[in-house]
Order: structure tokens, then C-alpha cells, then sequence
């Protein structure tokens, strides 16, 4: 199958041949593989990937109600009987659309969902990876861990500086001056929005994996507890932006599907993954829903052109 070199070549050719446009040209070469995914699979496949590695500085690209509209349109008219592989490439998002997602899909397709991973799915990328019942992975792929961000903040880093900064100023009452610093940035009520976004991502993961990853398992509930501690457990993973690959996934207990295990299903990921990251880099999309039936929702990134200044010598 085609590597990357492959694809930019066939873009490139398709432009040149049949006189295409760029979008379009990026759109064809890659419906042509991800139709060939689905003929291999037998199951549905809707893709969901983000712009944010090259395209790091534009608003919008996380996982947000806005998506909804996009998964709405690319489950109509899919036989949902077949099931349906979620192709996710995202830096992650808000908790609240995550789980609004998740209910939909769950609703069009029940428990037969299985989320691909072809290269990276951080944070709420990780919490709907955990709502299906397999994650299917390669050498190359991460989760991340699903510990919440507040305002762009950690919110166990801000619990867990708060109860050291409790600690110290009871131990040393002059050491108040200097946490009175770092505390008193806290708006009203902010540690209440951490403790309640770590309880409600931790709550609802631990519910996921239970119900439909571990469903049946009569240690569901036990399996289901110990992953979602560790996904979010940041003392271990230090920050935010940790990348946990395959073969810790699977030793912590997830069920993973090793893409090597099929040489065809393999390629054809990766050259679909290539496909997306490619249209994502070289055109003005930001964001990519797509299924293999070729419906799509494409957001575009907008340019406002700047005002052109009065020329001093003309008449106002």
C-alpha cells in the first residue's frame, strides 16, 4: 500500500491529470482508500480527525458541540446493523460534548463500536476510545491520560497544590505570604469546577469501560475502576500531554487490537491516517468528519484580510 511519499504523489498526479482543484483532488484520493477500509472491515467508518499539529494556532479545533452536527450527518443513511469504526485523530476537548457524542453514537449503533487509532487520541480523544468496545492501535499510536483541564489548567495540579499549600502554612504560618500569591490567582468557586470536572471524567470513563468494553465480564466493575484510575492518574504521568502507547494500554487492561495483527488492515489505516494528514496540512481544512460513503463536513479555516490603510493622497 501507499506510505506518505505514495499519497503526495497521487495527490500531485490527480491535480496534474484531471485538472482538479486541491480540495477536490485531497477528497478523491481519499475516498478511493477509505472505501477500500470498509470493503475490508464490512463495518461502517466514519473519520474524525483535527488539525491541530499543523495548525496548532486556530480556535476550534477540539472536540465541541460544534461536532455533532458533523457525526449527525455522516451516520445518516449508514446501515447501522454493520456496526462502526471511529477513526479518531483529536487533541482532545470538552467533557460535556465528549459525552454528548458518545450518547449519540451509542444510540445509532449500540455497543458495536470500535475506535481506531492511527496515531494519536489524547484526553477526551481517550475518554471516547474508552467508550467502545475495542481500541485498535499500531506501534505508532497513543491514548493520553484523561485527567481534566480547567481553564487551561490541570485540575489534580491545582487540587493537589492546594492541599500542599494547607499543609505548609499550617506547618510554617509565615509561609502565607508566598501561597497567598499563588492562591489568591483562584477565581470564586474554582476548585469546586476541578474537583467536580476530575470526578466527572473519572465517573463517566469508569462507566464506559463497565458497560460496554468490559460488558458481560463479571469483574467489570473492578477492571472498569483500576484503568480509569491509572488513565488519570497524574502524579504518574506528570503532565497533560503524556503519550501512553500500545503496550501500556494493554498492560493496564484495555482491549486493544494490535493493527500488525492484519498486514491489509494496516495498510489501509495508514494510508487513510496519510490521507487526512495530508489534506489537513496542505489545504484549508481544520477539521475532517468524514464517512466512507464519502459525506463529509469539512471546516475550513477563515481568513479575515486585513483592512487596507486610506491612501494620503486621495480625497476623503
Amino acid at each position: 500500500m501507499p506510505n506518505w511519499g505514495d499519497i503526495q504523489n497521487e495527490i500531485h498526479h490527480q491535480i496534474l491529470q484531471h485538472q482538479s482543484m486541491a480540495q477536490q483532488s485531497h477528497d478523491m484520493v481519499r475516498m478511493r482508500y477509505l472505501e477500500q477500509l470498509q470493503k475490508h472491515t464490512g463495518r461502517n467508518v466514519i473519520a474524525y480527525y483535527s488539525g491541530w499539529l499543523s495548525k496548532p494556532q486556530i480556535v476550534g479545533l477540539e472536540i465541541n458541540d460544534e461536532d455533532k452536527n458533523g457525526f449527525m450527518m455522516a451516520v445518516h443513511k449508514l446501515d447501522r446493523d454493520r456496526g462502526l469504526d471511529l477513526i479518531l485523530h483529536t487533541p482532545g476537548g470538552d467533557i460535556a460534548s465528549t459525552q454528548s457524542i458518545v450518547d449519540y453514537l451509542r444510540k445509532m449503533f449500540g455497543n458495536n463500536i470500535r475506535a481506531v487509532v492511527p496515531q494519536i487520541a489524547m484526553s477526551a480523544g481517550t475518554i471516547i476510545a474508552c467508550s467502545c468496545k475495542e481500541i485498535l492501535m499500531g506501534k505508532q499510536s497513543n491514548l493520553g491520560p484523561i485527567d481534566p483541564q480547567v481553564r487551561g489548567v490541570p485540575a489534580y495540579g491545582v487540587i493537589r497544590e492546594f492541599k500542599r499549600a494547607v499543609k505548609e502554612i499550617k506547618k510554617d504560618p509565615a509561609s502565607v505570604a508566598v501561597w497567598q500569591t499563588i492562591i489568591g490567582k483562584y477565581h470564586p468557586t474554582f476548585l469546586g469546577q476541578c474537583s467536580n470536572a476530575i470526578q466527572w471524567s473519572n465517573d463517566f470513563v469508569r462507566e464506559q469501560l463497565a458497560k460496554v468494553m468490559f460488558a458481560g465480564d463479571t469483574n467489570s466493575s473492578r477492571k472498569a475502576a483500576k484503568i480509569a484510575k491509572q488513565l488519570a492518574d497524574y502524579r504518574k504521568h506528570k503532565t497533560h500531554g503524556r503519550h501512553i502507547h500500545t503496550d501500556e494500554c494493554k498492560s493496564m487492561g484495555l482491549k486493544v487490537v494490535e493493527i500488525e495483527s492484519d498486514q491489509q488492515l494496516q495498510d489501509l489505516v495508514l494510508t487513510v491516517h496519510h490521507c487526512y494528514m495530508h489534506a489537513l496540512m496542505n489545504t484549508g481544512a481544520i477539521k475532517i468528519i468524514e464517512n466512507h460513503l464519502g459525506a463529509r463536513l469539512i471546516k475550513q479555516q477563515i481568513t479575515v484580510a486585513a483592512p487596507t490603510p486610506p491612501n494620503p493622497a486621495q480625497p476623503r
